[in-house]
C-alpha cells in the first residue's frame, strides 16, 4: 500500500508522518503541495504544522495549493484522507468537513500528552479501534478549538460523525469536547490531536496512534478483497 503525506510551505510534522506509515507497514510517498500528480497513492496524510505560516488562518492557503485539488477530488471518490492538525484545518477550509479551528479559548499555545476517547470505529482511519476506547496522544495547538453551529454539531452527534473526544479535560475549549471527526461516507477524518507522535514506545507517551496508519492499511486490503 502507498500512503502519500503532503509537504507544505511551513509543514513540520511530514517526516513524522511519513516514519508512522512505514511503522504501520506500507509505503511512504512525499507529495509536493504545488505538484497535483497523486503519485498513484492509495490514501493520503495531511500532516500537522504551519502551513504558509498560517497567514490569513490556519489552512486558508494551503486549501488552494495545487495538489489540494487532486485531493478533494480523490477524497470524494472515496480515497482515505486523515488531516492531522493543521491538515484538520485545511480540510474544514476545503469543506471536505464542516466547521473550523480557531483559537484555543484560553489564547495558549497547549502541548502535552492528551487522553481521548475514541467515538466512531466506523471510518478507513479508526477501525482497529473499539467504541468508548480511550487512548493517549499528543496535542499540540494554538488554534485546536473546533466550531460549528449548534445544527451541524447537533448533525455530527446524530449521524456518529464525532471521531473522538477529549476526555480527562479539555485542552483547546472545543465545541462538546470534539477532538475529530468524519465525513458522511467515513474515508475523511480531521483529528486536532497528534496520532504520528505516538507511534513508538521510545519515544511515547504511547502507541495507540500506530492504530490510526494500522487501521486504513486493513480499510484498504479489504476493499482490494472485495474489488478482486
Amino acid at each position: 500500500m502507498r500512503i502519500g503525506v503532503v509537504t507544505f510551505p511551513g509543514s513540520l510534522d511530514d517526516g513524522d508522518a511519513r516514519r508512522a506509515v512505514r511503522l504501520a507497514g506500507a509505503e511512504d510517498i512525499g507529495l509536493w503541495h504545488n505538484d497535483p500528480e497523486l503519485h498513484q497513492v492509495d490514501a493520503v496524510v495531511l500532516p500537522g504544522g504551519f502551513s504558509y505560516g498560517d497567514s490569513l488562518r490556519a489552512g486558508a492557503i494551503a486549501r488552494f495549493a495545487p495538489v489540494m485539488e487532486s485531493i478533494v477530488d480523490a477524497a470524494k471518490g472515496g480515497m482515505p484522507v486523515l488531516g492531522i492538525c493543521n491538515g484538520f484545518q485545511v480540510l474544514c477550509e476545503a469543506h471536505l468537513l464542516p466547521g473550523a479551528l480557531t483559537r484555543n479559548t484560553h489564547l495558549h499555545f497547549r502541548n502535552r500528552d492528551q487522553a481521548l476517547r475514541v467515538q466512531s470505529t466506523s471510518t478507513s482511519w479508526t477501525k482497529n479501534f473499539t467504541e468508548d476506547q480511550e487512548i493517549i496522544i499528543p496535542v499540540k495547538n494554538g488554534e485546536g478549538r473546533y466550531v460549528a453551529d449548534e445544527a451541524v454539531l447537533d448533525e455530527l452527534e446524530a449521524t456518529g460523525r464525532v471521531v473522538a473526544r477529549y476526555a480527562g479535560g479539555n485542552p483547546n475549549g472545543s465545541s462538546r469536547d470534539i477532538a475529530a471527526i468524519r465525513n458522511e461516507a467515513g474515508n475523511v477524518v480531521g483529528i486536532m490531536p497528534h496520532p504520528e507522535h505516538a507511534v513508538d514506545a521510545l519515544t511515547g507517551p504511547s502507541t495507540d496512534g500506530l492504530a490510526f496508519f494500522a487501521s486504513v492499511l486493513a480499510h484498504l486490503a479489504g476493499r482490494v478483497g472485495v474489488e478482486a
